[in-house]
Formats: C-alpha cells, sequence, structure tokens
C-alpha cells in the first residue's frame, strides 16, 4: 500500500516526503480535533457514585 502511494506521488523524492508530511499533519489535526472529542463523548461512559 505505501509502496503504491509513493509511486502515485509526484515529484522528487523530497516533494513526495513533504506531501506526505502535510498529508499526515492533517490527518492528525482532523483526528484530534474531531474524532477523538466524538469518540470519547460517545464511548465514555462517565463515572457515576452510589451514595448509601
Amino acid at each position: 500500500m505505501y509502496a503504491a502511494l509513493w509511486r502515485i506521488l509526484p515529484g522528487s523524492r523530497w516533494v513526495k516526503i513533504a506531501i506526505l508530511s502535510v498529508l499526515a499533519i492533517a490527518v492528525l489535526s482532523v483526528a484530534v480535533e474531531w474524532v477523538f472529542p466524538w469518540a470519547a463523548a460517545t464511548f465514555i461512559q462517565p463515572e457515576t457514585v452510589v451514595e448509601p
């Protein structure tokens, strides 16, 4: 999969590295901004304390 992605990208080695770096930063930013908060709100149950 990564070899196919490497062959598809245009430019020299340094251009490909720059493009992949920008894509990785974009994917991580989207995950931190929207995916992780949604998952935390959806799947993590708040702690409940039962008092006698």
